[in-house]
């Protein structure tokens, strides 16, 4: 103990730097599958597709000029493009192999927030606020999972802890650093959208701040980066620069009510809930008492979160990359009341209490989080599949009270067509299938969920009469719990039904 006690003392970042290796690495290789449509079927499954030279859901023009831009980056998803290119260049075609190396990259980039963290609070903090606030980026219950998914809100938070890092570091090169920053901005805007209210944030606190020629720099490096990467892009798919940007905010203009909506104090009680109280009240109590010392943080901060706030469309992961600012800004803001607080100085005792109640809590869900093979029905029912070629098309069966959701096509290591039937009008809409497209007739039907799976078959056998039962694929512990929560997390039990006609005889091929 004495010699762990002495190299934290002389060396924190370096202890802090290996918890947050170790528990990544848990994450990376235990962390299978997806945790939301948006970090596999619009990175992933595009990205693969195109090496294997399918036009996944026609979002390439492909020489066809009837094509339009569906509104999605491809600067993101273009970097796993060229990844699983080397990987399948160097013989890597294996999806669990190809997806352990991106979680690896992942977590590797992720680093950068937990050192850079650490900088930014030793910076403007205490010694306690910086250990604190490394320590928590470092082990946040979430955060390591989070870390290793291939998820825009979470991939974009380096480049904007490196931009504002370069803008506070305290050297003479602020040329140079204004110029890196605005950069590292215009390449988190490429990554995710929505960032740019908190890149303008630090364009405006730098002006607050009567920093004139650092805000001219930033600004002036931002839209060049911008026009670079995501102008280039567009320019070099589609003729024409942010082809996809102008269709994004069309799409989310028009769509604002289409997806989850809340009230306005949604995202103040996620974020209070996930960074665990009465700690995650420290964190915002700190943010409020230090605002304009830490403008270049709170402020960018504030911004964002009042977009997301006002607007309608509201989902847990769009908060995602504003949360390590809050940590780091909320340590060190609280701390440093702490310090000068009468009362915290009389009452260190609760102080200590609470924090250890933050830590017990964290460490509690962090081993089972970080563990989580998140879609593990979906995932490894399309693993099972892999071993029949040939697919052209399947059927997805599913309740009224649980309908099927699209599977990754990636782990079949095939594209096909994916029908799916919600339970209500099966019949019907299998009339209308095989009247229009009989030569793709399902070679397997997967029925979500087992509930009233005699009914369920009966309809299916009516017109595909050689459906034989192949297996059933179950959920993991935390889907399971996941689903009880909220139904609407499609993770029920897959049973997995091969259609005779096409594949006469079970495949023995692990």
């Amino acid at each position: 103990m004495n010699v762990i006690r002495k190299i934290w003392y002389e060396k924190p970042l370096s202890v802090i730097i290996v918890l947050a290796v170790c528990i990544r690495l848990v994450a990376a290789f235990f962390a299978r599958g997806f945790g939301m449509f948006d970090d596999h079927f619009l990175v992933i499954e595009p990205a693969a597709a195109w090496t294997d030279g399918y036009n996944y859901n026609y979002w390439l023009p492909m020489g066809d000029p009837s094509r339009v831009p569906s509104g999605h980056s491809f600067f993101y998803v273009g970097i796993h493009y060229i990844l699983i290119s080397v990987l399948k260049f160097l013989g890597i075609s294996a999806p669990w192999l190809i997806m352990l190396v991106l979680r690896l990259i992942h977590a590797a980039w992720s680093l950068v927030v937990v050192v850079v963290g650490y900088r930014i609070a030793q910076r403007y903090g205490s010694r306690k606020a910086a250990t604190t606030a490394g320590l928590v980026l470092a082990l946040l219950w979430f955060l390591p999972w989070a870390s290793v998914r291939n998820l825009v809100e979470t991939a974009c938070i380096p480049f904007l802890v490196m931009a504002v890092w370069w803008l506070i570091r305290n050297d003479k090169h602020f040329v140079r650093n204004a110029i890196f920053a605005g950069f590292m901005a215009g390449l988190a805007f490429s990554v995710r959208f929505q960032v740019v209210f908190f890149s303008f944030g630090i364009g405006l606190a730098l002006l607050l701040q009567r920093r004139w020629l650092q805000g001219l720099l930033y600004g002036l490096a931002f839209v060049i980066s911008v026009i670079v990467v995501q102008g280039g892009i567009d320019l070099y798919v589609w003729g024409r620069p942010f082809a996809e940007l102008t269709e994004y905010i069309r799409y989310n203009a028009d769509n604002a009510y289409s997806y989850f909506t809340g009230e306005w104090y949604n995202y103040l009680l996620l974020i209070l809930g996930i960074l665990i109280p009465p700690v995650s009240f420290f964190f915002f109590f700190g943010i409020i008492a230090r605002f304009r010392r830490l403008l270049l943080i709170s402020l960018p901060t504030l911004i964002f979160l009042l977009f997301h706030m006002w607007f309608p469309n509201k989902q847990e992961r769009f908060i995602f990359p504003i949360l390590p600012f809050i940590v780091i800004a909320g340590t060190i803001g609280w701390f440093a009341f702490r310090d000068k607080s009468i009362f915290w100085m009389r009452h260190a005792g609760i102080h200590r209490a609470v924090w250890t109640f933050f830590w017990v809590i964290n460490l509690m869900l962090l081993p089972v989080i970080s563990t989580m093979f998140s879609k593990k029905a979906r995932v490894e029912s399309m693993e099972y599949l892999s071993r029949y070629p040939d697919m052209t098309s399947i059927l997805l069966e599913g309740t009224a009270t649980n309908a099927p959701k699209q599977m990754p096509m990636f782990y079949a290591q095939q594209w096909f067509f994916q029908l799916e039937m919600n339970g209500q009008d099966n019949a019907d809409t299998l009339d209308f299938f095989f009247a229009r497209v009989p030569h793709a007739e399902p070679r397997f039907v997967l029925f979500f969920s087992n509930e009233e799976m005699p009914r369920r078959l009966e309809t299916a056998r009516r017109f595909m009469p050689q459906l034989i039962y192949e297996t059933t694929i179950e959920p993991s512990f935390v889907d399971k719990v996941l689903h009880w929560m909220n139904p609407y997390n499609a993770n029920e039990t897959i049973v997995i039904f091969r259609n005779r006609k096409f594949y006469p005889t079970e495949s023995v091929n692990p």
